[in-house]
């Protein structure tokens, strides 16, 4: 199972606005254009460890999780998949609005979603449920690693029903700035805060999809797919 591709689907934003540039910047590496960015020389001198500190992230690009990765079930594949993504984009729905925030969660920062929102619920839901019969079962070892998480008995329950432990009413929207922080993670998201005020990002429209594909463990996620949403 490990050797083959994994899939994900993300909402990702539009490649030449702001906030993925934004993203893709502070990560190192645009899973859009399938190319490695300069980080900010700033964060840099500020948190000499800048660059090992965003390495976990940097392999899944700047996104937020929708259907997280996969392995196809048997008998799917790839032209299936990307079929069936097409499908999804083009059916009409209503486009979910937030209000982003940076903010400091249990070990990373992030930008989430600043209050509930019924609409992006709608959207994290039907990702799940509409791809999921190309989802290979969880394999042990993949269990174990997630169990590691000390989750909740619900968690536990979604987690071998769905793949995932954080979806339907443990989803949260979050677009991670940074991997597990060691030291001075206060200082750090207040950093992220400031440059994150800069771009003016007021609102946003999660209007588009990306399906993303995982050659091999090691490798970055790249994507395969990146559709606006219909309205």
């Amino acid at each position: 199972m490990s050797e083959q591709p994994r899939y994900a689907i993300y909402f990702v934003p539009a490649a030449d606005s702001a906030l993925y540039r934004f993203g893709a910047a502070l990560l190192g590496h645009d899973a859009l254009g399938r190319t490695d960015v300069a980080q900010p020389q700033a964060m840099i001198d500020a948190i000499p460890d800048w660059h090992t500190l965003t390495d976990d992230p940097r392999r899944y690009g700047f996104h937020a999780t929708l259907k997280a990765p996969f392995y196809l079930a048997t008998g799917a594949n790839e032209a299936e998949l990307i079929a069936a993504f097409d499908k999804f984009a083009a059916t009409p729905r209503a486009i979910p609005t937030i209000t982003p925030v940076v903010k400091l969660l249990r070990f990373f920062v992030a930008i989430v979603n600043d209050a509930p929102n019924r609409d992006l619920t709608a959207l994290a839901d039907a990702c799940v449920t509409d791809f999921e019969s190309f989802r290979a079962p969880l394999s042990e070892k993949d269990r174990a690693r997630r169990l590691k998480s000390k989750l909740t008995d619900n968690q536990i329950a979604l987690l071998d029903r769905w793949g995932y432990p954080y979806v339907f009413e443990e989803f949260f929207f979050h677009m991670s700035l940074t991997g597990r922080i060691a030291a001075e993670p206060q200082r750090i998201a207040e950093l992220l805060a400031t440059r994150f005020a800069a771009i003016n990002q007021r609102s946003l429209a999660v209007d588009r999809l990306a399906l993303l594909r995982q050659d091999d463990p090691t490798a970055r996620f790249v994507t395969i797919r990146h559709l606006a949403l219909t309205a």
